[in-house]
């Protein structure tokens, strides 16, 4: 057999070669091999391969990068030395290990679909590799933003949680506060009054070092970067920040941001700065005087987090500080937040507060909400009023829809900021905004696992409600509501339309921080998964028509299977010879650092006891 004919490669750097004179897509029958700058970048390869009667031939393109022309050559020569198909066989087992890390089997089918894969996938591929999509094409890291999506990767990839804490560590001014967003490799950015950009790091912290027990994070020595401030009155300042001759270790970085932010304005609570989770929210305390309720709670719970990590440092002076101003915060919070039904969201400069029921345009929030039931920081009783409120007053069963706040900002004055441009219903404004909705999802999840009675399985038909309406696959199969869907079934979309004539229309798909938090609120708060770095327990939280759940979680050479089954305390006896495993107790702990090779659980959920008759 002859050898197939191949032509030169050509090929081109420059996406404008793919498009005649008026705009339209055509196939060039050559490439102007161009590169450098200004040019509409893509990288695109092509060969001419010419087969005879009864020949075939096979090509292998691969494409890189490197940041010079020498380490490009090096990564060339050093890739092409590995064959194609061994390549692409550990391209697809890296793969393999990352998503399937984790994997779930319930009686629904979309609900294994989204957590299984394709969740981890969205966050890893789109949000931490290309930072794009659709949607926002920026390519910039913010703070905040992959700082939580590492922080959904705890499990399957704490590598990466640990990587974005350093390399967030080394965006931080400092006077303790941080850059919003900023592009590599040069590290033009934004700094703002932002109030809760800073505070990601230490949440961050305590979530690497729960669930891996590494401290040595902690103590890796990281640069701060040099800048002006934001000048007076204005919100922000893009800027190249420079190196700075100081370093910390990340512990210092993550406290120092907490440090920066014990300010308390005439209510007692956070300042809010120029927005906290909410960018919209821009002018509720611009002026420096505005207070956050959402940042309060947050705090609160961040405290509890990060203190005892400064105690077991021997930090124990502010340990104590950060304690005391909690204590304050939730006094604070519990005197002048609470509106008689559910929490305001925040207080203007001017003292006005902000989502309370004498507002006629966003009377109730779901962050406060959410967040009072999260942080613990309330009792009991107000955390199951807010959420009776969210319940009766956010959440539509007609569209499956849980907005965000409610009515909509349009004639606000004071002026809660830019939110006010988006029209009622859309993103912030109103809309189903995924994040926020997967943190209600996990409040929700957390009130009915505290209402289930000692060693009964906790009722999570609403926490499973909310997640049918946040998942993109339910959304689509659904016989009205997938019409007016009208995006992608298989990623997590930012936000849900709720107004008409768009009432269920999706929107900014793909880059959305929600992906990482769904696939943590269907482990950790439906299934109930708690991992820490040397043991883990469940608590789990199923719907009542669920008869069984199962999680597998693997890491190296082990294969933990968890088998949740809802059975009365006589089956409970059966069930480890039915499942040929052991039987774990809901809430008891696990220590799986001292296990191997494959090994199966079977975690009994009693149904509540009958009432007795007579």
């Amino acid at each position: 057999m002859t050898t197939p004919l191949v032509e030169d490669p050509d090929w081109t750097c420059d996406r404008r070669e793919f498009f005649d004179a008026r705009g339209r897509l055509v196939l060039p029958d050559h490439f102007g091999q161009r590169a450098g700058d200004g040019l509409d970048p893509c990288a695109a390869l092509s060969a001419r391969l010419v087969l005879r009667a009864g020949e075939s031939g096979t090509r292998t393109f691969l494409m890189g990068y490197a940041a010079d022309p020498v380490a490009a050559r090096r990564l060339a020569t050093d890739a092409a030395a590995e064959m194609p198909a061994r390549r692409l066989d550990l391209a697809v087992a890296a793969w393999d290990s990352l998503l399937g890390a984790s994997e779930v089997a319930t009686p629904d089918p979309l609900f294994d679909v989204m957590v299984n894969r394709w969740l981890v996938y969205q966050t890893v591929a789109c949000r931490i590799w290309a930072k794009a999509g659709f949607y926002q094409a920026g390519g910039a890291t913010g703070f905040r933003d992959q700082l939580q999506d590492t922080m959904g990767l705890a499990w399957a990839a704490p590598v990466l949680l640990r990587v974005q804490i350093v390399a967030c560590a080394s965006r931080q001014f400092p006077q303790g506060d941080v850059q919003h967003w900023w592009h590599l490799p040069g590290g033009a950015g934004v700094r703002t009054h932002f109030s809760d950009d800073l505070l990601w790091l230490a949440c961050a912290c305590v979530r690497y070092v729960q669930a891996t027990g590494d401290l040595g994070v902690l103590d890796e020595m990281v640069p701060f970067i040099e800048g002006m401030e934001v000048p007076t009155g204005a919100e922000d300042a893009y800027y190249t920040p420079e190196p700075s001759k100081t370093s910390a270790t990340v512990y210092e970085h993550a406290a120092l941001a907490l440090d920066r932010s014990l300010a308390t304005g005439a209510n007692g609570l956070p300042l809010m700065g120029s927005g906290d989770w909410n960018d919209g929210m821009n002018r509720v305390g611009y002026q420096g005087r505005g207070e956050s309720v959402w940042l309060g709670w947050f705090l609160c719970d961040l405290v509890a987090g990060f203190a005892p990590i400064a105690r077991s440092r021997a930090d124990t002076q502010r340990a104590v500080r950060w304690e005391t101003a909690a204590l304050g915060w939730q006094a604070s919070l519990n005197e002048n937040a609470w509106d008689g039904d559910w929490f305001v969201r925040a207080f203007f400069d001017n003292g006005r507060p902000l989502g309370t029921h004498t507002n006629s345009e966003a009377r109730i929030d779901l962050m406060a909400q959410s967040w009072a039931v999260l942080s613990g920081a309330t009792t009991l009783q107000r955390q199951q009023q807010a959420m009776r409120s969210v319940a009766s007053l956010l959440a539509d069963a007609s569209t499956g829809l849980l907005r965000l706040l409610d009515p909509p900002l349009k004639h606000s004055r004071p002026d809660a900021g830019y939110i006010q441009a988006y029209p009622p219903g859309v993103r912030e404004n109103g809309g189903q905004y995924s994040h926020a909705a997967v943190w209600a999802l996990m409040a929700q999840a957390r009130l009915a696992v505290l209402a289930a009675p000692a060693g009964s399985a906790a009722n999570g038909d609403l926490a499973w409600r909310t997640f049918t309406w946040i998942s993109p696959a339910h959304r689509a199969a659904h016989p009205t509501q997938g019409a007016r869907y009208g995006i992608e079934p298989y990623v997590v979309a930012g936000d849900v339309y709720s107004q008409p004539p768009y009432a269920g229309q999706g929107g900014w798909s793909w880059y959305t921080g929600a992906a990482a938090w769904l696939h943590r609120a269907a482990l950790e708060s439906i299934l109930g998964l708690t991992q820490c770095s040397d043991r883990l327990r469940f608590t789990p939280c199923l719907p009542e028509h669920w008869p069984s759940a199962a999680l597998t979680l693997r890491r190296g050479g082990l294969a933990m299977h968890f088998t949740m089954v809802r059975c009365d305390g006589a089956a409970a006896t059966a069930l480890p010879q039915m499942h040929g495993a052991t039987v774990l107790a809901p809430g008891q702990w696990l220590d799986w650092r001292q296990l191997d090779g494959e090994v199966r659980f079977v975690i009994p959920l009693l149904e509540p006891e009958p009432p007795a008759r007579g």
